[in-house]
């Protein structure tokens, strides 16, 4: 397997000029996932906290993705579901009055793709990485997540905070760890659709910086040394829960602005499934002061 440097990391039409000046100083190598990590890859996640492994499915396999996605979020909607095993839907509306989900949990419990989907045999080499008697949580914590990005009246995610995943753990009474948080991407997520920023090296951060360097998800201003992470369709991310991140809203409106990512759960320590009849945690119960 080879990687190759590109000359800009800008895959948007609108051009390096448009990204934050951290992306002309971190290129970012055009890597591709395989059976394991390579030396490189693994320095690069370590060294930035971020990382971005593109085509790890074809556009045609994504689209048969999308298409189980949409069918579950009408669904779900039908029902009139508002939580999924204690944890709540994040919900919003189109201009005719439709719902749609914003936040999807447990989503693989509902389609056979999305299960499929996380048995491929390359999150092995994540998880070989993420750490001893790490595996794919399926029915914990939040399940499968896809988030629903749209910028319009009626949406109601449509940016996101400044924030550390690591300190969540805190909500569960546990002390913040590394962890890593896997996206893969259902639509391209170019800078005008806003999507991820992070701020390279902030994941070695201890953990008063990680309590008191932002307000967490109130903050939602730029910063001079943020990294935009655009994407494209069939790609997947990984950065590391501690680094700090944000979503940027996008700049586009309407069915331009949407932009679609699913995180896959990864977990250690003893299993901790949930059902329905699962508490909804306290940390969900102030998502409505902050939106994530």
């Amino acid at each position: 397997m080879t990687t190759t440097i590109e000359t800009s990391t800008a895959s948007s039409a609108a051009g390096s000029a448009a990204l934050p000046p951290m992306n002309r100083c971190i290129q970012m190598p055009s890597f591709e996932l395989g059976e394991r990590l390579t030396p490189e890859q693994t320095e690069f996640l370590d060294t930035f906290g971020f990382i971005r492994f593109r085509q790890f499915l074809p556009r045609a396999e994504v689209k048969k993705l999308v298409e189980e996605v949409e069918e579950i979020d009408a669904r779900l909607v039908a029902e009139g579901r508002t939580t999924i095993n204690g944890v709540p839907l994040i919900m919003g509306k189109r201009k005719d009055g439709r719902g749609f989900i914003q936040r999807m949990c447990f989503a693989s419990l509902f389609g056979e793709r999305l299960h499929r989907f996380l048995q491929d045999p390359r999150f092995n080499a994540i998880l070989a990485i993420a750490g001893p008697g790490y595996r794919i949580g399926e029915r914990e914590r939040d399940g499968l997540v896809i988030n629903h990005y749209r910028r319009e009246e009626g949406s109601a995610y449509k940016r996101l905070g400044w924030h550390t995943d690591s300190l969540r753990d805190l909500f569960y009474l546990e002390m913040p760890r590394r962890y890593l948080n896997v996206g893969f991407y259902l639509d391209d997520s170019p800078i005008e659709k806003g999507g991820v920023r992070l701020i390279p090296f902030s994941h070695n951060q201890g953990l008063w910086p990680m309590l008191t360097r932002k307000a967490h998800f109130l903050d939602t201003d730029g910063d001079p040394g943020e990294y935009a992470l655009v994407a494209e369709a069939g790609d997947l991310t990984i950065h590391d829960g501690r680094i700090w991140h944000r979503v940027a809203e996008a700049s586009a409106t309407g069915d331009a602005s949407q932009r679609r990512v699913m995180y896959v759960p990864l977990m250690e320590g003893p299993l901790k499934p949930k059902d329905e009849s699962s508490p909804t945690p306290l940390y969900f119960r102030l998502r409505r002061f902050a939106r994530f």
